[in-house]
């Protein structure tokens, strides 16, 4: 007699447990939005004189690509900080061999270029990084959310 009903304890428990995920839930979400958006600018140069062509037409459009690209890169640095790789080497208590590399890799949407112009030999651009801008690209694409409210029914 007692397995019998240690059997429907357990039979009626394990029903009641398994009713709980039946019920329905409604979940509310909002948008999170931060309080304040930061603007970044970066500077980028290049030597004209030093860029390869044949003209100094050529010469001004490469290095109007590699001040640009400059600029991403110091807008990169900003966002995303700078991987430093450093060793040294001692023999004899004397050092013989010191390395230091540094790279930088992100991504970075949204920015705009402000300002182009020549500087004696030297091309500069100037590039702004709106993070309000950012924001509203990141949210048609990957919203960023907070639950506001769970109903169960």
């Amino acid at each position: 007699m007692m397995p019998r009903i240690t059997a429907w304890l357990l039979a009626g428990s394990l029903a009641l447990t398994g009713c709980s995920t039946l019920f329905d839930r409604e979940i509310e979400y909002e948008p999170v939005k931060p309080e304040r958006f930061v603007k970044l600018n970066a500077v980028g140069y290049a030597s004209i004189s030093a860029q390869q062509g044949s003209d100094q037409q050529q010469k001004m459009l490469q290095a109007m690509k590699a001040s640009k690209l400059d600029a991403y890169r110091e807008l990169t640095e900003m966002v995303y900080g700078q991987k430093i790789d450093a060793s040294e080497q001692l023999r004899d208590r004397v050092l013989s061999d010191d390395k230091l590399s540094a790279s930088v890799k992100g991504l970075i949407t949204g920015a705009r270029v402000v300002k182009t112009y020549a500087l004696d030999d030297v091309y500069v651009t100037e590039l702004e990084l709106d993070f309000e801008q950012v924001y509203y690209l990141y949210q048609n694409s990957q919203p960023r959310q907070t639950v506001k409210s769970v109903r169960y029914y």
